[in-house]
């Protein structure tokens, strides 16, 4: 049905609410376009019989009271969400078989207003990459194409199989986390809008840590007005979750009237990088002059700390890391080393864990208890603990000044070839995450939105970032530069087996 293509999440709903669709006809078409897109390697658990037996549910309810908010939306999860009776994960070997007894948060709300899960997403180990390519699953991939070559494309990371999922149309939206950016990086690697909440909007419970302290939940969607629909689900306290704030949930949908003159954007000098390609620049100029010609005006800014991001947060990220995945020992659950009768439970904690974690984990996890250890720690750990207060301090100075939001590129590059960075030098990877960590070590929301493509044709996305709490800022600007960039470009469907 070509109604079915390509839908967006609010246009879904008017059908459904309508009675042009079905909740079961909507369903059955993703789960035929899943298992015919299996090059894309976007899912890692396929709930087909839970899928339609929900939607067979959602089409008896569609006109009744019961109806919740995204009553017949097939959605798709990445693994990090522990879901229940469900495998989850996190794309690592060490959890092999390990099916929760409980629901996340996040989910538990998509599933009370009735969406539908279609499956669990692929994703980098314990969200630890920019690439996708840490995966025990293998790497998902990219459904654009350069011009140039036919090579593979990385998706981005973490959160790569959820966005190559909505790029690839298998999925009306999904779900994703942000540790670094690792929403927003697979968001414009892929052409899709990737929402990071203020960090406590969400709550993290029943999401597998990484770092505890920049972790948080949020969508991907088609777009701005998805994304906002879907915020409004999955945002309020939590009293399971002790950082989920309580602050009231606003309408973000309702915030969306694309008005923006006289909003003052942000346009900060250190996001200038000597060697940012050219076409990065030129996407910049071009969303900056589409907000200028929209109302809006557009003022310099420093953030004069902005260059200490990355080395703060690869110190903090994996102390915090070392000792979230400090629990997996093969005792309680998920995998355990085989081991000799006459070994004891310090050879089956190391074997465990050599054979459990991939080679990103475990860098990760070495160098973050090397930052924690005696000697170590106020060398390291305190001082980028003093970093990050200083660059949350940059952010609140420009906001202080009348700043409404701030814009930036997304990512210093598009999409690259799979195993073209992530054997050669790790720390090539990292610097992907260049104009995204910021945010993260911030605690402040921000949104990519595609509003270009690269000489080779690939998506290329643009940042928008707001002060705490302020989601609806970020999505206003957002929904007027979506319209005005007008990017309405979709990969061609070289994956399909027809």
């Amino acid at each position: 049905m070509s109604v079915l293509h390509n839908l967006t999440l609010s246009k879904a709903l008017n059908l459904l609410k309508k009675g042009e669709i079905t909740a079961v006809n909507l369903t059955e078409h993703y789960l035929i376009k899943i298992q015919n897109s299996e090059k894309l390697n976007a899912f890692c658990l396929k709930s087909s019989d839970v899928a339609i037996s929900k939607a067979e549910y959602c089409d008896k309810i569609m006109k009744s009271e019961k109806r919740g908010k995204l009553c017949g939306i097939p959605i798709a999860i990445k693994d990090i969400f522990c879901t229940e009776n469900q495998k989850t994960q996190a794309a690592s070997k060490i959890l092999q078989g390990f099916v929760p007894e409980y629901e996340s948060t996040v989910t538990a709300k998509l599933w009370n207003e009735n969406a539908i899960m279609l499956g669990k997403l692929n994703m980098d180990e314990f969200a630890m990459g920019s690439s996708n390519e840490t995966s025990i699953y293998g790497p998902a991939v990219n459904p654009w194409k350069s011009k140039n070559s036919d090579d593979d494309l990385t998706p981005g990371g973490s959160s790569g199989g959820s966005a190559a999922a909505v790029a690839a149309d298998l999925c009306i939206a999904s779900m994703g986390t942000d540790t670094g950016g690792s929403i927003r990086q697979p968001a414009s690697f892929n052409g899709v809008v990737g929402l990071k909440p203020t960090y406590g909007r969400c709550s993290r419970w029943g999401i597998i840590a990484f770092a505890s302290s920049l972790d948080q939940a949020g969508p991907i969607t088609k777009t701005v007005r998805d994304s906002a629909i879907l915020l409004n689900i999955i945002s309020g306290h939590d009293k399971r979750d002790s950082t989920s704030a309580k602050k009231l949930v606003p309408d973000f949908e309702a915030f969306l009237d694309d008005d923006i003159r006289g909003k003052k954007i942000g346009i900060p000098k250190e996001y200038q990088l000597n060697d940012t390609p050219e076409e990065i620049t030129k996407l910049w100029g071009n969303g900056i002059t589409l907000l200028k010609e929209a109302g809006a005006e557009i003022i310099n800014i420093s953030l004069p700390h902005t260059q200490y991001s990355l080395p703060a947060y690869y110190v903090l990220a994996p102390a915090e890391a070392s000792s979230n995945l400090a629990r997996y020992d093969g005792v309680r659950y998920g995998y355990r080393a085989p081991l000799e009768s006459d070994d004891g439970i310090n050879e089956l904690y190391k074997m465990t864990r050599s054979e459990g974690f991939g080679d990103e984990v475990k860098r990760r996890i070495m160098i973050g208890t090397y930052v924690l250890s005696a000697g170590f720690y106020e060398a390291y750990y305190q001082k980028a603990l003093k970093v990050r207060s200083l660059i949350e301090e940059d952010f609140n100075a420009v906001f202080s000044s009348g700043i409404d939001v701030i814009l930036t590129p997304t990512t210093p590059t598009p999409a690259f070839p799979l195993n073209s960075k992530i054997r050669e030098n790790p720390v090539e990877m990292y610097l992907n995450d260049i104009f995204t960590v910021p945010v993260n070590l911030a605690g402040l929301p921000a949104i990519s939105i595609p509003t270009g493509l690269s000489k080779n044709n690939l998506p290329l996305g643009l940042q928008l970032i707001g002060p705490k709490w302020n989601e609806q800022e970020i999505l206003n600007v957002a929904f007027r530069l979506e319209k005005e960039a007008n990017f309405n470009y979709n990969p061609i469907s070289w994956w399909e087996d027809k």
